[in-house]
């Protein structure tokens, strides 16, 4: 897809919205057309033998009544062009990051999280101008075409000079399209520079004052903004100048038009009221050119934007990026997308495990399946490879194993955060086409090595959105061991937590992200290393609570810790991304010597 295929999808993205703003922003370019026509009237009348037609009271009510028509015209473009972009903006922002957020753990972005930011605010916001400038365009096309024939109707040579600057800046900016995006999409990427720079400044403070490299790092960052400022001002400086080019076109065309005027008014070929109507609409013809000339600009650098965006797909069509989905920006909305999935058989968000869309069970776990499941990191070689494993409902299996063994790149490959690049996973017997999206709750409840956590309430970053329902929270947070906790925090759940969680500890972290799964009252568990920050006790009465407490939901729990191995039905023993050896903790301990040092602490 190309960047006018790109275009022209956005404008029927919201095609109840655009057709409004289209003509709400016509009717305003329009309006200009009838005062011409009032004042060329009157002032015939006052130089020809017919008299006036309107008193000059009536000609300045008629004046006032279109200035306020047209100033109350402009305020119902602002409403319809504010609605319009914004669904714009949000639909391609919302577009991008389901794309991101489908995509393996691996692939989800081809840059940093800071050079992210910088595509969906800049990027996003150039699409969203070019697009609300076409109906500015429209408009003044529209404008173009009706003044042209009245214009061309009194005198044809003096049409051709009002609108010759317009064919000026249509060549003047093909010429200048290749510097123009050139300056663009540097001041971009050095914009992304910047903000990608103090995404990482923000994330490892600490490591940046252990190592003392606080002035480096403030050098680099100097450096980057350098390049910035000097790419940004080539970008400004390349803008403005066509806009000069633009305006000054636009003023030597109306000094053309005065002279020429001057000439055929001596030659009695020209009456004062064709004058004043040239001169009344000389001033939207001049705002049109030079709003077009903008146009062109803005959908110049779209170009731009549109190419940074495309490459976050990694090769994804760029349909992507203005396919139709819902917004829910108003209730309206929401339950009408609700009734459609209804209709279509989705199942809805809220609903209980085992529940689908018209309450009717879907098909709990009875036996999770891999078979040949292997990923390889493209930089190094290393990951998994051949696995076989099969987890029953109810079932408590642990992965264990040495230090870079394989055992997180194993769980996020089952669960889709990695793209396996053999092998198959089955749910009940049946091949999961798409783990990424088949697991995710009620399916499966999965719980990270390192916690994600949100400068948000403490109940918020567990539920995340989701419905207390029926006691759950409360249940979760006991289960988690995180209920005693609370209790000592000033303002319980509402405590604000900081960024990733600083004022929690290690521990407190880790039983948050356990709550944050338990609430979801899933058919499969998964723990990444869940207990290393706990104490012994909170260890213990976690994991008792857990088997308690999970009812007949599979568990798969990657750790080396002894609590934990002791309980398991099923242990998987990992060694340099193949299984080495597996079975009951007894059996381990007599046949596996890798097991018996994880066991023993020899190795952690």
């Amino acid at each position: 897809m190309n960047v006018y295929a790109y275009f022209w999808r956005l404008l029927r993205s919201r095609p109840v919205w655009y057709t409004c703003n289209a003509m709400a922003w016509t009717v305003i370019y329009l309006m200009p057309i009838f005062p011409g026509l009032i004042t060329k009237a009157f002032f015939d009348s006052l130089t020809l033998d017919s008299a006036a037609a309107y008193g000059t009271w009536a000609l300045v009510a008629l004046l006032i009544g279109a200035a306020l028509a047209r100033c109350a015209s402009i305020f119902i473009g602002f409403v319809t062009d504010v609605h319009f972009r914004f669904r714009v903006g949000m639909l391609v922002r919302r577009n991008l990051l389901e794309h991101i957020l489908k995509e393996p753990g691996a692939r989800a972005i081809p840059c940093s999280p800071g050079e992210a930011i910088s595509h969906f605010r800049d990027d996003v916001d150039q699409t969203e101008e070019t697009v609300s400038w076409s109906v500015d365009a429209f408009g003044m096309l529209t404008f173009a075409a009706v003044s042209s024939v009245i214009l061309i109707g009194i005198d044809a040579q003096m049409t051709l000079f009002v609108f010759l600057p317009l064919v000026i800046i249509v060549i003047g900016a093909q010429l200048a399209t290749s510097r123009l995006q050139k300056y663009r999409a540097a001041s971009r990427e050095s914009t992304a520079a910047v903000t990608g720079a103090i995404s990482e400044m923000f994330g490892s403070v600490q490591a940046i004052q252990v190592a003392g490299a606080e002035e480096r790092v403030i050098g680099r960052f100097r450096q980057l903004n350098d390049a910035r400022r000097q790419t940004m001002l080539k970008d400004k400086l390349m803008s403005e100048l066509l806009n000069s080019v633009f305006s000054n076109t636009v003023n030597l065309g109306t000094g053309l038009i005065l002279l020429l005027a001057g000439h055929k008014m001596r030659g009695g070929s020209f009456t004062i009221g064709d004058f004043s109507l040239f001169i009344y609409y000389l001033t939207f013809v001049t705002q049109f050119i030079s709003n077009f000339g903008t146009f062109l600009t803005h959908f110049k650098q779209m170009t731009v934007s549109f190419r940074r965006l495309a490459g976050i797909l990694q090769g994804s069509p760029a349909t992507v990026l203005s396919a139709r989905n819902p917004l829910y920006l108003d209730r309206r909305e929401r339950q009408a997308a609700e009734r459609q999935e209804h209709a279509n058989g989705v199942e809805p968000r809220g609903k209980k495990a085992g529940e689908s869309a018209n309450g009717t069970p879907f098909e709990p776990l009875k036996l999770l399946e891999a078979d040949g499941l292997t990923y390889r990191y493209p930089d190094t070689g290393r990951g998994i490879e051949d696995i076989r494993l099969s987890l029953r409902k109810g079932s408590f299996t642990v992965v264990t194993g040495p230090i870079g063994s394989g055992k997180t790149t194993l769980v996020r490959t089952l669960l889709g955060l990695l793209p396996h690049d053999a092998g198959e996973v089955r749910w009940n017997g049946r091949p999961v086409a798409d783990p990424g999206n088949f697991f995710t709750p009620p399916r499966s409840a999965y719980t990270a090595q390192v916690p994600r956590l949100y400068s948000d309430t403490l109940k918020d970053n567990i539920l995340l959105g989701h419905d207390d329902q029926g006691g759950r929270l409360e249940r979760a947070l006991h289960t988690a061991v995180l209920d005693a906790d609370i209790e000592r925090l000033q303002q319980g759940l509402e405590t604000v937590i900081g960024p990733r969680g600083v004022k929690l500890s290690g521990g407190q972290a880790q039983r948050t992200a356990a709550s944050r799964m338990l609430v979801r009252d899933s058919e499969l568990y998964v723990f990444d290393d869940l207990s290393s920050a706990l104490d012994v006790e909170t260890e213990r009465l976690l994991w008792e609570r857990m088997f308690r407490e999970r009812g007949d939901a599979a568990c798969l729990v990657v750790t080396h810790r002894k609590a934990v191995l002791a309980r398991a039905d099923h242990i998987i023993v990992l060694k340099d991304g193949g299984i080495e050896a597996e079975g009951t903790s007894e059996t381990l301990l007599a046949e596996s010597d890798s097991f018996r040092k994880l066991w023993y602490g020899d190795e952690s």
